[in-house]
This record gives structure tokens, sequence and C-alpha cells, in this order.
């Protein structure tokens, strides 16, 4: 729960500075003057990429929780509190590596199933490859979507 208010604590704090942001745009559009209108009209699509981006992330994480609720539910989300660590908190290197080829071996043996495909993405977290984990999420909640 502590995540998810500092998730929207951060939202609102983003969604203010586009807005400022945007309050920006319009005023260099109303210059008339052809340079600042210019700005003006570069300056604008940043806060609408910037509020695309939010809702797209909202959006993925809800899909994400989501998920994790199934597999809580079913008694089958990934748990990795028996893994050895550093001292830095994060789990030992080796350690991380061997669960992360159980999970490659279990998405080999069954590549249709979510389930197997989040607990990949959960490896490639632990083992620090974020970009990966992102993708094989991606890849979980594409298959979770299809077996409804």
């Amino acid at each position: 729960m502590r995540a998810r208010n500092v998730a929207i604590l951060l939202t609102v704090a983003v969604a203010v500075y586009l807005v400022l942001l945007a309050g920006r745009a319009v005023a260099l559009l109303r210059t008339g003057e052809p340079m600042p209108m210019l700005f003006g009209v570069a300056v604008l699509i940043l806060p609408l990429l910037g509020a695309w981006m939010l809702a797209a992330t909202w959006r993925s994480g809800n899909r994400i929780q989501r998920l994790a609720r199934r597999l809580e539910a079913d008694g089958e989300l990934p748990d990795v509190s028996g893994l050895p660590r550093m001292p830095s908190g994060r789990v030992d290197r080796k350690a991380a590596d061997s669960w992360f080829d159980e999970r490659r071996a279990e998405v080999e043996a069954e590549p249709d199933d979510w389930r197997r495909w989040y607990r990949l993405a959960h490896a490639y977290d632990i083992a620090g490859d974020r970009r990966r984990a992102r993708a094989t999420m991606r890849k979980a909640i594409e298959l979770e979507a299809a077996e409804h």
C-alpha cells in the first residue's frame, strides 16, 4: 500500500508540472509572434506526451497488480525470501542466476502459461535486467488476456 501511495503522490506532482508546462505553452501561443508560437507548439507536445506516459504506466501497473493478485490467490506468487542476500539487500548474484535458470526452464516447458512468464519477469527483475523484465511481463499480460 505504501508503494501505491508514493506512486499516487509522484503522479500528482508530475500532473501539476504538466499542467504548468501546458500553461507556458498556451502563453507562448498567445503572443502572436512566429518564433514564440513555434516554441509554444513544441512545448505543448511535452505535456501531451507526459500525460500519455502517465496513463500507460498506470494501466500497465494495474494489469501487473491484477496478475499478482491472481497468483497470490492461487498460492503461486514468486517467493524469493529464502534466497541469500548481499549486505545491500539485493539477492546474491549466483542465487539470482540459478533462480532465473529455473524460471526460464519453466517457460520453456509451458510457453503458453502466463504464470510462468510472470515468474520469469520477476527473475529478470531480481537479476537486474529491467528491460527484459518489462518485455517479459508484457508477454505475461498478453497471455493472461488471451486466456479470458
